[in-house]
């Protein structure tokens, strides 16, 4: 049953940082993102068994990016008033039906509705997982919301490889194995949303009236322009890493005319520096402020991408380590400097913040393809290189360290 003594999106004062909870949520990330990857990874599969058009293929993946991103804030906003410690689990038994059906769908009616389950479920983790990562903190939002996210980053890239090595050789039923991992996920989340129950119902008396004096805040004119602020650097960064994710091998091969194998080396290396600026990207806004970490990491990575249609092959490896180091370090920064604004409403900003993240991701490589089509994949890099100076609306933004909603340190709520 759950308790009515603390909003959610608060962590008692004087808890210390709960890594063991924060690694079990950031395993679960893992897992999470790699079962929805698979579906990215099948497409091959898919168009040969159900012999379907682009445009088939593409409903597919609209289809998987509406449930996944559309409905998060939704739930999020649901979950802020009536926090769902079982959704954890419940979200996840989603994926998993999703999973069943695709390995056994009879037509491409059955495959659309797998993606939508798999898209649910993954709309249901997240908001409620980043609000366990917040609650584990101990007041270390920032390090806590990049363990959690580095678990996701690892699985997406992980994903694909167990797609080549298991469902391609072996057929579109072989998906039904990775159930098992949907399982131990659906387990893992279980225990979590134990944990969160008693930490839900064990709230500390000064915690309880903080977090309720900061729920019951209006939203105010500043605070609706700095999201929108942060909308919009979200915006930058999502539109930009999709041209690197999806189309970086393509340009390393048409530019310096790389082997296919040759370019998934450096594709790995520019996945690698993702997942390493995530972890570092948090922690380091505890110390020094978010502020500071998205101007570094949204418009400090101008002159790198500004540099990268020029370079040379072996410069363009190091760019884009470090363009992809130093841009992914923003999310955290970004998200919880956003549930800094909105107090007491850690599901809708999680919730807003990974669906947009998922839906420019999405909305950016369909518009980019189409734009490689049209005027080569060289040029992609030529326009997008100019994405990352929206970072210069970072200007705008309040300094909140100090103030009401100040930077978290450790025994900070």
């Amino acid at each position: 049953m759950l308790t009515k003594a603390l909003p959610a999106a608060e962590t008692p004062l004087h808890q210390p940082t709960r890594f063991r909870v924060l690694g079990a949520i950031s395993f679960s990330h893992f897992l999470n993102d790699m079962i929805q990857s698979l579906i990215l990874a099948i497409y091959p599969l898919l168009k040969s068994d159900f012999k379907l058009s682009f445009a088939q293929i593409g409903l597919i993946t609209l289809t998987f990016q509406l449930t996944a991103s559309v409905l998060q804030p939704f739930i999020g906003m649901y979950t802020d008033r009536h926090p769902q410690p079982r959704a954890l689990s419940i979200g996840m038994s989603f994926t998993l039906i999703g999973l069943l059906l695709l390995a056994i769908a009879p037509n491409y009616g059955t495959v659309i509705i797998a993606a939508a389950l798999v898209g649910s479920g993954s709309s249901i983790f997240h908001p409620e997982s980043s609000r366990v990562a917040r609650l584990a903190s101990g007041g270390q939002h920032g390090l806590a919301q990049s363990i959690f996210q580095v678990g996701g980053n690892a699985g997406s890239s992980v994903g694909p490889l167990l797609a080549a090595w298991i469902i391609i050789p072996y057929g579109r039923t072989s998906v039904a194995w990775f159930s098992l991992a949907a399982l131990v996920a659906i387990f893992v989340l279980w225990r979590i949303g134990d944990w969160y129950l008693r930490h839900h119902a064990l709230p500390a008396g000064k915690s309880v009236l903080r977090a309720a004096r900061e729920q019951l805040a209006p939203v105010t004119s500043k605070v609706a322009w700095s999201m929108s602020i942060l909308v919009a650097l979200v915006f930058s960064k999502y539109f930009y890493l999709a041209s690197l994710s999806s189309y970086y091998t393509f340009y390393l091969i048409s530019k310096f005319h790389l082997s296919i194998q040759s370019a998934q080396l450096h594709l790995f290396g520019f996945l690698f520096a993702i997942a390493l600026g995530t972890l570092v990207g948090g922690p380091v806004g505890d110390r020094i402020g978010r502020k500071r970490v998205i101007w570094v990491s949204i418009l400090g990575v101008a002159p790198f991408t500004l540099l990268l249609p020029y370079a040379d092959a072996a410069w363009t490896s190091v760019l884009v380590f470090i363009i992809g180091l130093t841009i992914a370090s923003a999310f955290s920064a970004i998200l919880v400097f956003a549930q800094e604004l909105l107090p007491g409403r850690v599901g809708t900003v999680s919730g807003l913040f990974f669906g947009l993240a998922f839906g420019v991701g999405g909305i950016g490589a369909a518009l980019l393809g189409e734009l490689a089509d049209v005027r080569g994949i060289e040029y992609v890099y030529n326009v997008c290189s100019f994405l990352p100076l929206i970072g210069l609306l970072t200007v705008f933004l309040p300094d909140l360290r100090g103030g009401r909603h100040a930077s978290a340190r450790p025994g900070a709520a």
